[in-house]
């Protein structure tokens, strides 16, 4: 049920900065082009937009780090594993394990670096130059990326020891597009 909770949590937090982050660059892009028609200089030109790109990039910051444990639970991470599934059952399994342990230590350590670092600009009073927000909030998404990231980490080792079985996204898959039946594919359009 926390898992679900989690997870669900994780999606919408990705969805939501995306959209946002978007159609503040969209706004801001067009305010940027209309402002130069006369007749709409003077309403558009005392709004001021120029925090817009800043909060755009931390906005993305966000996605990327979040997204990144997301990918490890979704298995959708590029995955070099030619020569790991050459190898029979028993040294497929710690390899694969190891792989997973590693990138769980990798990110627990990027984690707790970057909570120590956010802890360091808490003490401080530095603000970001456009939005002035707390620096510490801006960087707040390192630790908290990272430890989800181990989690997830942690969360598929787990899985795969009980099941054999890693996470696997089916790139020809679109969630809620259903196909009836074989050629209705791409075949079937092309024709």
């Amino acid at each position: 049920m926390l898992l679900r909770i989690l997870d669900r949590l994780e999606e919408i937090l990705i969805a939501t900065l995306m959209a946002l982050a978007t159609t503040i660059i969209f706004v801001a892009v067009m305010h940027r082009y209309l402002i130069g028609i006369p007749i709409l200089y003077p309403i558009l030109f005392p709004i001021n937009l120029s925090w817009a790109q800043e909060l755009c990039i931390y906005m993305f910051v966000w996605v990327a780090k979040f997204g990144a444990a997301y990918g490890v639970r979704t298995g959708i991470h590029v995955g070099v594993d030619v020569l790991v599934n050459q190898l029979r059952s028993p040294w497929r399994n710690a390899v694969v394990l190891f792989g997973l342990f590693c990138g769980a230590f990798f990110t627990a350590v990027i984690g707790t670096m970057g909570a120590k670092f956010v802890y360091g600009l808490m003490q401080t009073d530095q603000v970001s130059p456009d939005l002035e927000i707390p620096s510490w909030f801006v960087y707040l998404c390192i630790p908290l990326g990272s430890y989800l990231m181990c989690f997830r980490f942690l969360q598929v080792a787990y899985a795969y020891w009980r099941t054999g079985e890693l996470p696997h996204h089916d790139h020809a898959h679109v969630e809620g597009v259903e196909v009836d039946g074989p050629g209705a594919g791409a075949a079937e359009v092309t024709r």
